[in-house]
């Protein structure tokens, strides 16, 4: 006999979720039921291999070894001391009759910073960095003068200054001649004239 109760019993609402019906007589998990409905695959689980395991562990090391090995290589070269390669401050330029009455040789310009003037029946040595603010004048032959292009200051022949913002005359170095014969210059050791210290004959050579 049928239960008089079940007509009058509503209908369930169905409801939204996919998986609170049976399939094929189990619950599914609703994880994947609901990513196949809406069409996307489920997410792999994750290989696990040896390369991808070994290879990130390779690259670390690598890392190190490279840190350390450019750290020994600083080391090694903390050790050795630094090599001046600057030109000698003593050096040979030519016989003192090769330099001509009330004329400067610029031969050795560039290469040492001295300019070697026979002024004053003397032949001396002068330096080429100016007084003002450590520029290069230029010999002017013509005008029989060292003018700075940077702020103007002028030199007499013999180095002493007449114009612009200079302080003070050009330094002299010590000349001798050498057992060769030729004049030579010793930058280590110098003469301001406006101090009375180039009156030394050392600084000097009878021209």
């Amino acid at each position: 006999m049928a239960d008089p109760t079940v007509k009058d019993r509503p209908a369930a609402w169905p409801s939204p979720w996919p998986y609170d019906f049976p399939v094929e007589g189990k619950v599914p998990a609703a994880p994947d039921k609901v990513a196949r409905i809406a069409g996307v695959e489920p997410a792999r689980p994750v290989a696990m291999t040896r390369r991808s395991l070994f290879g990130p562990a390779f690259l670390g090391w690598g890392a190190f070894l490279t840190a350390v090995g450019i750290g020994k290589l600083g080391l090694v070269r903390f050790l050795f001391p630094n090599v001046s390669f600057e030109t000698p401050q003593e050096f040979p330029t030519d016989k003192p009759e090769t330099f001509a009455r009330d004329t400067v040789s610029e031969t050795w310009k560039e290469t040492n910073g001295v300019w070697v003037a026979n002024v004053e029946d003397s032949i001396i040595a002068i330096s080429t960095v100016c007084t003002h603010l450590g520029c290069t004048p230029n010999w002017l032959p013509a005008e029989s003068k060292f003018k700075c292009p940077c702020h103007g200051s002028g030199y007499y022949m013999n180095g002493v200054n007449f114009e612009g913002p200079t302080p003070r005359p050009l330094e002299r170095f010590r000349v001798y001649v050498g057992d060769d014969g030729k004049l030579w210059v010793d930058k280590n050791v110098k003469c301001q004239v406006e101090q009375g210290t180039c009156a030394d004959r050392k600084f000097g050579i009878p021209a």
